[in-house]
């Protein structure tokens, strides 16, 4: 009923090792290595000295806060120099013509110059009128749905209230995060401002949050240097009380996790999104953390404001369960884009990590009606590669590069109108997807059998 409600107004398509995120490598060849380079377009990420990823805004008075990009690969003619490195029989074709078995933590037959050719042109466009399209019917239909639910103030109304509104916050997140990969718009400055204000209003440090996402995304797939929803060593988790694998690996416990996360990260690192001098940040994004820090905690001033104004029970009705549904969706749609997959998926160590190997490891879910609410999320594959790319049109690219991915492209179970199906695959995950070997390069989850 609270989908229907939604989907009525008709909306449419959205222990660590390194402090700071290390440049990966696109060869196979150790000998024949390059380094990723960076586009030119961008400035935030700079091979030359990767400490220095962004400025602060308070000295320069400038706004434009920089935005995370994806490292680029080399041109298509170098790309090509490294095919014949391919291992033939392994995902490819072998000697006699024959399709080999399909290994998903070998190399693919194809590189990023393949994918990048597949998809058209014009789903690399950025429309800024277009994304703020997007903000305005969001920002309006949160509080349309608000404003119903005071005038009605009705029993029977508040759970679709709060399931409606909780989706529609994470909606907002979603334009947020495009805002933090300049994929909402070519105008750094329209990306800055709109950023803070979506990500604040949910009691998100905009800034905070990019960085360690940029993180993740430069080190996707990567056991130690990945950011979010890694996996644990084995060691790790034989280190972990029986308290701290329930609130891990129990369902729904891990759902509630982000607030807790944003301010103690995840169990083997340490730091907080809010506090400038945190491991996840240098020195250069000290600002930038700092007006992220004091975005958020001038929204929750206004929080506060309005529960002495309208009264706790009041605001907790209003904001705080959709709140926390809004959490739980994070949890469930970022958690299932990396695991739950009915065959095991690799994670990567040492010279067998690269960008793109780490990147095939995710996974693209339908959602039914709520894809297009939260803006095409669940197509994450093509996402991961290439954040750059608007959320309307990673439908439309995903489908172009379908044939370059071959099998390394899991075509996601079809949904109902809700996608009640992966709820089922995100328990048989927390039940199963315990642990990582210690040592190896190419590993898989484990399960402990005696973690009931």
């Amino acid at each position: 009923m609270a989908s229907f409600v939604i989907s009525e107004c008709g909306l449419k398509p959205l222990p660590q090792i390194y402090a700071r995120p290390r440049a990966g490598f696109v060869s196979r060849n150790p000998s024949k290595s390059r380094f990723l380079h960076v586009s030119k377009n961008f400035s935030d990420l700079k091979v030359t000295n990767p400490l220095k990823f962004s400025t602060g805004i308070f000295g320069e008075k400038n706004w434009g806060l920089k935005v995370s990009v994806p490292l680029r690969v080399a041109t298509v003619e170098e790309e090509d120099e490294g095919r014949d490195e391919t291992i033939m029989g392994v995902n490819g074709i072998g000697k006699q013509g024959e399709e080999s078995e399909f290994n998903p933590g070998a190399p693919p037959p194809f590189n990023l110059a393949d994918i990048r050719a597949a998809i058209p042109k014009h789903c690399w466009v950025k429309n800024s009128w277009r994304s703020m399209s997007y903000v305005v019917r969001d920002v309006a239909l949160v509080f349309g749905l608000a404003a119903a639910a005071a005038y009605l103030n009705n029993w029977l109304v508040w759970p679709l209230y709060w399931f409606a509104q909780g989706t529609m916050f994470w909606a907002l997140f979603v334009l947020g995060h495009d805002c933090g990969h300049g994929s909402f718009s070519n105008n750094p400055k329209l990306n800055s401002v709109v950023g803070h204000i979506l990500h604040s209003s949910i009691l998100v440090p905009y800034n905070g949050w990019r960085i360690s996402h940029r993180t993740h995304h430069q080190n996707h797939g990567h056991v130690e240097n990945d950011e979010s929803w890694h996996p644990i060593s084995e060691k790790i988790y034989r280190d972990m009380d029986n308290g701290t694998k329930t609130l891990r690996f129990t369902f729904p416990l891990p759902m509630f996790a982000y607030p807790f996360y944003l301010w103690l990260r995840s169990p083997g690192k340490e730091g907080s999104h809010f506090h400038p001098n945190s491991d996840l940040f240098v020195p250069s994004e000290r600002k930038d953390v700092i007006t992220s820090t004091l975005c958020w905690t001038a929204m929750a001033a206004i929080l506060v404001g309005l529960g002495f104004t309208m009264g706790p029970i009041q605001l907790l009705k209003l904001y705080g369960v959709p709140y926390w549904l809004f959490v739980m969706w994070l949890d469930f749609v970022t958690y299932l884009h990396h695991h739950g997959h009915e065959d095991k998926l690799p994670w990567y160590r040492g010279k067998e990590w690269s960008y793109l190997r780490g990147g095939l490891t995710t996974l693209d879910r339908d959602y039914g009606w709520i894809n297009n609410i939260h803006h095409d999320i669940g197509t994450h594959v093509i996402h991961h590669l290439f954040p750059q790319i608007p959320h309307y049109h990673l439908v439309e690219a995903t489908e172009a590069a379908k044939p370059v991915f071959g099998k390394y492209y899991r075509e996601p179970k079809k949904s109902g109108p809700l996608p009640f199906h992966l709820i089922g695959d995100l328990i048989r995950s927390l039940k199963t997807d315990h642990y990582v070997s210690t040592t190896g390069d190419v590993v898989y989850y484990q399960t402990d059998p005696e973690f009931k």
